[in-house]
């Protein structure tokens, strides 16, 4: 069973991600904070990682770079995730060390067919 380390600390969309996840046959593990995200993907080596932006305690983009830049880790896909859709996050979040980037509220059909193309080696909308 796949498994996802979702790092977010809204509580609505943990809920509405961990519940649609699972009913699509994931194992989903929730981290709150960005450092804490780091530390389960160290401790957890899950197969992919939904990382919000904003996060309190280390910030998404850090979060990222700190799992990038483990040589335990790095092989591990990280699909951004941002509410605010601001101009520059996307290519902020790929320069991070993210592999993709959606935007929030997420479209389910979309982000299942993102994370199905990150666990086939392909990220950025089926590029690379």
């Amino acid at each position: 069973m796949t498994r996802i380390l979702y790092v977010e600390d809204n509580d609505d969309n943990i809920y509405v991600i961990t519940n649609r996840l699972g009913r699509a046959g994931f194992t989903v593990m929730v981290a709150r904070d960005g450092e804490q995200g780091v530390a389960m993907a160290c401790a957890e080596r899950p197969d992919l990682i939904l990382m919000d932006l904003r996060l309190p305690v280390i910030d998404g983009w850090e979060a990222t770079r700190r799992i990038k830049a483990n040589p335990a880790t790095r092989h591990i896909p990280i699909l951004a995730l941002s509410a605010h859709a601001m101009a520059g996050d996307r290519a902020n979040a790929l320069a991070a060390g993210c592999d993709d980037y959606d935007t929030k509220p997420v479209d389910l059909p979309r982000l299942r067919a993102k994370i199905a193309a990150l666990l086939n080696g392909r990220g950025q909308d089926g590029g690379a």
